[in-house]
């Protein structure tokens, strides 16, 4: 098994302690997103060894398309996993555009479909549909755009919510890009098990994940797929646990109270069962965060969506990795505090400690693999 890693870009600003907001809520960070600063992590991640950036989408951060488009130049390796909303753009147009980013970024394009939890937002994109209409568009967008990626003839498409006419791109993607899909209420399930080539989930207790897996996993062999997974996460690693802990502790010593209030009001309206999972595990109190060894839901208290970060040693950190990679999850989307930093100790940290287990590989570096460590059968009883 080889893992694959990872990390984010803020695109609404970043900062040394928690940055409050996010998905339906506004967020800026005090250091800005300016395209200088998402430059030097888009180079920290390419040095470190991680695979793609995730740009996050919606009213509270930069568009995830023009952003990742003019960082391509400053890039040589690194891929981006662009967030988008299907419905509030042309199938067409959403498709042409990612065949023209993935041709002049020489195949550096992933795709993160996110289809939308927050009403209130939607609507201040001017769409009114209800969830299950929400995801029902989806999996007839995502039918389009695949179609057209691989078609040579016209296209006619007349669903419940697309309509199109003699539709077809003179340029196909080559290879298309990969859909990384997640969502964890009814109808996103088999929206997943159709169209995702990845299927993403938020840092939960490993048997919880465990069980959100299985549940894919059944309805994509009920389709004839296999999908590969993914878990999208923070960390806080140092060379010890007792470091670790006391950058978490002084990122909570930093949240101000009236954040919380804020943010979790906004976050109660949310329709995204994924984000109702998030609010639980902390329930809106800073106490008993750690939710499972050395799972952290601190996070959660400001920030939407993912809100639970993996804290400890190197060592621990790779160990509980390491248990996730057990039920089948192959991509880890990463952040941290300020992510420039972070970017470092991870890479620094952990990603050594996989590689000499033989989990992983740095992508950009021919590198010869010592004899060193456990493969992956002992490492994961560790």
């Amino acid at each position: 098994m080889t893992l694959s890693f990872h990390w984010f870009l803020p695109t609404y600003g970043d900062s040394r302690g928690l940055v409050a907001g996010g998905h339906g809520t506004p967020m800026s960070g005090d250091r800005p997103a300016t395209l200088r600063y998402l430059n030097q992590i888009g180079a920290a991640a390419e040095d470190n060894g991680f695979e793609a950036v995730l740009t996050p989408t919606g009213l509270w951060c930069e568009d995830a398309w023009l952003t990742t488009a003019m960082m391509v130049d400053t890039t040589e390796t690194l891929k981006f996993l662009v967030a988008f909303r299907p419905g509030l753009i042309s199938p067409t147009l959403a498709a042409q555009m990612a065949a023209t980013f993935q041709r002049h970024s020489a195949g550096r394009l992933l795709l993160n479909v996110v289809t939308g939890g927050e009403p209130h937002e939607q609507q201040a994109y001017g769409d009114y549909l209800d969830k299950e209409q929400r995801y029902a568009r989806t999996g007839e967008f995502l039918h389009v755009v695949r179609e057209l990626w691989r078609s040579r003839e016209p296209i006619t498409f007349e669903g419940n919510h697309i309509r199109l006419q003699q539709a077809l791109l003179d340029n196909r993607p080559d290879p298309a890009p990969p859909i990384f899909f997640g969502g964890s209420s009814a109808p996103a399930g088999p929206v997943a098990a159709r169209y995702a080539d990845t299927y993403l989930t938020w840092g939960e207790p490993v048997r919880a994940v465990g069980k959100k897996l299985e549940w894919i996993r059944r309805l994509a062999v009920d389709n004839g797929r296999i999908l590969q997974y993914g878990l999208r996460i923070h960390v806080i690693t140092r060379d010890t646990a007792e470091e670790a802990w006391a950058v978490a502790d002084r990122l909570l010593a930093g949240v101000d109270g009236a954040d919380i209030e804020r943010v979790q009001a906004n976050l109660a309206r949310s329709e995204s069962e994924g984000q109702r999972r998030m609010l639980e595990l902390h329930g809106g109190s800073p106490e008993r965060l750690e939710i499972a060894p050395n799972l952290w839901a601190g996070i959660g208290l400001v920030r939407g969506g993912a809100g639970t970060a993996l804290v400890g040693s190197h060592e621990e950190v790779a160990a509980r990795l390491v248990e996730y990679a057990q039920l089948g999850i192959t991509h880890f989307i990463l952040s941290g505090y300020p992510h420039l930093e972070e970017a470092y100790w991870f890479g620094e940290g952990v990603l050594p400690i996989l590689e000499r287990r033989r989990l992983w590989r740095h992508p950009n570096r021919d590198q010869v693999t010592r004899a060193v460590g456990t493969p992956f059968a002992a490492a994961a009883s560790s």
